[in-house]
């Protein structure tokens, strides 16, 4: 899908134009997918001090390849969580020699299953306010979009059209909220992520 333009609800602001054509929608659907479960068990490695669960999560991340819009650089990355994981793993060195093999494996050009990948787009929303943009949709091919937060708050995601009506919602009590819109009329949608938290927090987001 194509990001058109930016502004933050509570203090309105100029537009931004932006045109891009990935080249596999559906693939970087998927892709927004296997970010979002990489966030959920980088989670749950967390809560359970579960370093190879990081690891698995890492290696999830370092599948993807995405592209970045301006803002603030991506938190959630394979290398921040190789960076947690090696946090987690103290003295062990049959798992930091892992973390090495990650850090160190080839990087070059490699085919990827999920394409160009999808476009990563982070900010920090205020407590209790709303950061909206919006977004060119594809006539008939799947929408995924995800907002990945920090994890201090509670984050929900509503997805507009151009009247208003809401064509999706996702107000979860978590911090990883996804709409998916299978067939789409195409044409521009609004994408809102709402921060319900008392501070501000960090979000990650992504489209195809």
């Amino acid at each position: 899908m194509l990001l058109a333009a930016l502004s933050v609800a509570a203090a309105p602001a100029g537009r931004q134009a932006r045109s891009a054509s990935p080249p596999d929608a559906d693939a970087e659907a998927r892709a927004i997918t296997q970010i979002v479960t990489a966030a959920e068990v980088a989670a749950w490695a967390r809560a359970h001090r579960d370093v190879q669960a990081m690891l698995v999560a890492a290696r999830m991340m370092d599948d993807v390849r995405t592209r970045q819009e301006s803002g603030d650089a991506p938190f959630l990355t394979a290398s921040t969580l190789l960076d947690e994981a090696e946090a987690m793993a103290g003295d062990d060195p049959a798992i930091r020699a892992e973390i090495l093999r990650l850090r160190t494996q080839d990087k070059g050009v490699r085919a990827s299953a999920f394409g160009a990948g999808p476009i990563v787009l982070v900010r920090r929303v205020q407590a209790r306010q709303t950061f909206g943009f919006e977004i060119e949709v594809r006539r008939d091919e799947v929408l995924r979009v995800a907002a990945i937060g920090d994890g201090d708050t509670n984050i929900d995601l509503v997805l507009r059209d151009r009247s208003g009506t809401i064509v999706c919602l996702d107000s979860s009590q978590d911090h990883y909220p996804v709409c998916t819109v299978a067939r789409p009329q195409g044409g521009a949608l609004r994408v809102e992520v709402v921060n319900h938290g008392g501070v501000w927090s960090r979000v990650q987001i992504l489209t195809n």
